[in-house]
């Protein structure tokens, strides 16, 4: 790959990892919203599955627009890579502002108070985890909105390494 070449795989997927980013900021607001109305939760859950298939069609989209159709398995997990790396990045930024100034708690008090419900009770008593959701829930408390949105950019730039593998496989079109 020629320095061009990668100054464009870079552009094109700066482009793309920030529409990956709309799609994770949607699907994290619908998540949000769906800790106390659950059709927003299904939605955010469909949002998430589509991750997979929205970055295939863009490095489709990158392959046949800015390649003339061609592209090797390298190229294509490198972008699909970058694309991810990129909207990791973002996503990271949105949930940091979120955790830090709108939040206030609201997300942990509601897993705790679900948590508390009879069934909940009943579920946990019965695998015996009590302590271990308390010790859980006591952590998440002591956490700071950096430590949220660091962990949640480590995942999706796994995930993403994961992901794009079997993407650049099924993408990759040779002469």
């Amino acid at each position: 790959m020629t320095p061009a070449e990668y100054v464009q795989l870079k552009a094109f997927a700066r482009i793309d990892g920030a529409r990956l980013a709309a799609l994770w900021v949607v699907s994290f607001a619908c998540y949000v919203i769906g800790i106390s109305n659950p059709l927003y939760g299904v939605v955010a859950m469909a949002l998430m599955i589509a991750t997979p298939f929205f970055v295939s069609l863009r490095v489709m989209k990158f392959r046949d627009k800015g390649l003339g159709g061609v592209i090797s398995f390298g190229r294509g997990w490198g972008y699909s890579l970058y694309m991810f790396f990129y909207a990791s990045i973002l996503l990271a930024l949105a949930q940091y502002v979120y955790f830090a100034y709108i939040d206030h708690g609201y997300m942990l008090h509601s897993f705790s108070e679900a948590l508390s419900s009879s069934e909940a009770q009943q579920m946990v008593k019965q695998y015996g985890a009590q302590q271990m959701v308390q010790e859980s829930l006591e952590q998440l408390g002591q956490m700071r909105p950096i430590d949220y949105a660091l962990n949640i950019l480590t995942m999706n730039i796994m995930i993403g390494a994961v992901l794009g593998l079997p993407i650049a496989a099924l993408i990759k079109k040779l002469k």
